[in-house]
C-alpha cells in the first residue's frame, strides 16, 4: 500500500515539476541526503530511507517566507486629505512708496502690517492629492516620493479690506464690517520628497519624515465678502497674486498619524506686499 501512495504521489509531483521547479526546495540540513523529495506546489513530501519508510510533508514557506512578504519598490496610495491652517509671513516693509499705493484711499492713515491682519480661529487649508507615490532608493528605508493634487487656501481678514481687479489691482479700507471677508488661492501642485523610513517591515511603517519642495500653478482666485449691508458677495480673479509658487514641504508621522507642513519660496503678490504664505495640518493617509 506504501509502494502504491508513492507513486501516485510521484506522479503528481512530477506534473507539477514540468510547470514550476525551484532548486532551493528547503534546508539541506533538514532532509537526508539519502532521502526521496517530492514538491507539490508550496509542499514538499520526504520519504525516508529504511525498510519501513515513512512520509513526512514540509511547508516552503517555513523556510522562504519572504515570499509572501517581499515590498514592491514603487508604491502608490490614493486620494490623500489635508486639513490645517493657511497663514502668511507678512516681510513687506510699509515704509516703501509701492507698498503705501497698493493701500489706497487710505485717508490720512498709513498702510501697515494691521491692515492685512488674518484670523487664525478657522481651518483655512484643504488639499486633496490625487495620489503620492513612493520608489524605493535603499532599502525601503530612503525612497523618493512624489504625487500630485490641489491645494485650496484661505487667509480671512480680521479687517473690511477689498481687492478691486483692473490694470492695475490695489486694495483699499472698506467702510462695511464684514461677517465673512477671505481670500481664496486654488492650486495644482507637484511635491517632490526624499522620504526616510526608520522601520519599512512594520505594518504602517515606524517613525517617517520626508522634505523636499513643491510647485504648484495658480489656477482660480476669488475674494468673498459677506455682510448685512451687501449680503453675499464673490469676486473671481486673480487680482494681483502670483500664478506660480515654490515651497518648502515637510512630512513628519508616526504610522498612520501625519502632519505635514509648508513655506512658500515666492511671495503671495507680484507687487505692493511680501507675504511669503504656509500651511500646517494634519494628513489623512494610510500606507
Amino acid at each position: 500500500m506504501k509502494k502504491v501512495l508513492f507513486v501516485l504521489l510521484f506522479a503528481a509531483g512530477s506534473m507539477t515539476g514540468f510547470a514550476q521547479e525551484d532548486s532551493t526546495i528547503a534546508r539541506k540540513d533538514s532532509i537526508p541526503s539519502s532521502a526521496d523529495t517530492i514538491r507539490v506546489g508550496g509542499i514538499i513530501i520526504i520519504k525516508k530511507p529504511g525498510e519501513n519508510s515513512s512520509y513526512d510533508v514540509q511547508n516552503l514557506d517555513k523556510y522562504y517566507p519572504y515570499r509572501k512578504n517581499k515590498k514592491s519598490n514603487i508604491t502608490t496610495n490614493w486620494l490623500i486629505m489635508d486639513v490645517g491652517y493657511s497663514g502668511y509671513n507678512d516681510r513687506t516693509n510699509y515704509a516703501t512708496q509701492e507698498a503705501q499705493d497698493f493701500l489706497q484711499f487710505q485717508n490720512g492713515v498709513p498702510a501697515s502690517k494691521g491692515d492685512y491682519a488674518l484670523r487664525g480661529s478657522r481651518i483655512s487649508n484643504w488639499s486633496l492629492w490625487f495620489f503620492m507615490q513612493k520608489v524605493n532608493l535603499h532599502k525601503h528605508i530612503i525612497n523618493l516620493k512624489y504625487g500630485f493634487g490641489i491645494e485650496t487656501n484661505n487667509y480671512y481678514y480680521k479687517t473690511p479690506i477689498t481687492y478691486v481687479d483692473g490694470a492695475n489691482p490695489y486694495t483699499f479700507r472698506d467702510s462695511v464690517s464684514f461677517d465673512k471677508n477671505k481670500i481664496a488661492a486654488d492650486f495644482l501642485t507637484i511635491p517632490l520628497m526624499i522620504n526616510i523610513n526608520t522601520n519599512p517591515d512594520g505594518r504602517h511603517g515606524g517613525f517617517q519624515i520626508s522634505l523636499g519642495v513643491s510647485g504648484g500653478y495658480l489656477y482660480s482666485a476669488r475674494q468673498k465678502q459677506d455682510s448685512d449691508e451687501r449680503g453675499k458677495q464673490k469676486h473671481k480673479t486673480d487680482f494681483n497674486l502670483n500664478n506660480w509658487k515654490a515651497a518648502w514641504v515637510a512630512e513628519l508621522g508616526l504610522g498612520p498619524v501625519r502632519f505635514y507642513g509648508t513655506y512658500s519660496m515666492t511671495p503671495f503678490h507680484e507687487y505692493g506686499l511680501d507675504q511669503f504664505p504656509y500651511t500646517v495640518g494634519i494628513r489623512l493617509s494610510v500606507e
